[in-house]
């Protein structure tokens, strides 16, 4: 493991555990924990999170992909905010994926294939409405949904991979959170994103690579209806800019908030610490966002 990401690993998952401090699961939320996904049950499991007062309810899905540069993150870190997004009416999957430098790319985005197929295939055990099957995801985890949202609807992007979607499946919306989706390498040594792509690509980083993984370049007007968010204090605002300009040329319905609190920053992936107004804010609207493609539930 590189030196950048062993620090990415110790100051993310120091700030998580500040934010999360004193978190529990709230009353009104049926869990259900460490469900396999796959075949290895370290990496590949999975959360499912419900209301209570929703029990026996098909209910539509938000399947949350985790941030963390490629090569940090669990479910564990997004319990919380994943549980706050499941107090908005919806049924939550919240799931651990293989990380870099232990996994190389396309590890991350096979298990998040597999995560919508099991959704799809436990649609009458937890009760998913599979006909609204949303993604939220941000930073790494916009990156990989955004990837994944064109391996569906895009062939020319699909074919790079030796797995396939579910037969005929898009999910009905998504919503990237602070990502990035044409990332650009840097001469400087010490830029972390470049020393990052080391450990989660094959080839550290080969021109092949870098077009490959770029989500913007296989939008198409088959990719999915986009909520795109970003924040002042967003280090990666510029990116949604350019997913903006893409989804346009293409004719793809997106909406793009921008949030902010004056002059106070309001950091990178904000909205994942809910105890902030302005991530309650955030939260909504996705919700909102999604809401609006569940037309004749009249439960939502």
């Amino acid at each position: 493991m590189s030196a950048t990401s062993d620090m990415v690993r110790k100051m993310f998952g120091e700030a998580d555990s500040r934010r999360d401090a004193g978190l529990t699961t709230p009353e009104d939320i049926l869990r259900y924990d460490d469900i396999c996904y796959g075949t290895d049950t370290t990496w590949q499991v999975l959360d499912v999170y419900r209301p209570k007062d929703r029990e026996g309810e098909r209910l539509p899905v938000i399947v949350s992909v985790h941030g963390g540069g490629w090569v940090y993150g669990d479910k564990e870190r997004y319990q919380f905010y994943c549980m706050n997004l499941a107090q908005r009416g919806f049924a939550v999957v919240n799931f651990t994926y293989r990380l870099a430098p232990e996994f190389k790319y396309p590890a991350n985005i096979e298990d998040t294939n597999l995560v919508f197929t099991w959704v799809l295939e436990h649609a009458d055990a937890y009760g998913f409405d599979t006909a609204h099957v949303f993604g939220v995801g941000d930073s790494a985890g916009a990156h990989n949904l955004g990837l994944y949202a064109a391996i569906c609807t895009n062939p020319d992007c699909a074919k790079e991979y030796d797995f396939a979607p579910p037969a005929g499946f898009v999910p009905t919306a998504i919503a990237l959170n602070c990502g990035s989706y044409r990332i650009v390498l840097s001469d400087d040594p010490k830029d972390m994103t470049t020393n990052l792509m080391k450990d989660f690509l094959p080839e550290s980083g080969s021109s092949r690579e870098m077009e490959r993984i770029a989500a913007a370049s296989y939008v198409t007007e088959n990719y999915p209806p986009v909520f795109l968010m970003s924040a002042s204090g967003d280090f990666l605002k510029g990116d949604q800019l350019l997913m903006a300009e893409k989804l346009s040329d293409c004719d793809v319905p997106f909406v793009y908030r921008f949030y902010s609190r004056g002059k106070e920053p309001l950091g990178h992936v904000f909205h994942c610490n809910i105890r902030l107004a302005e991530a309650a804010q955030c939260n909504d609207d996705e919700c909102e966002f999604f809401k609006t493609f569940c037309e004749g539930r009249k439960d939502v």
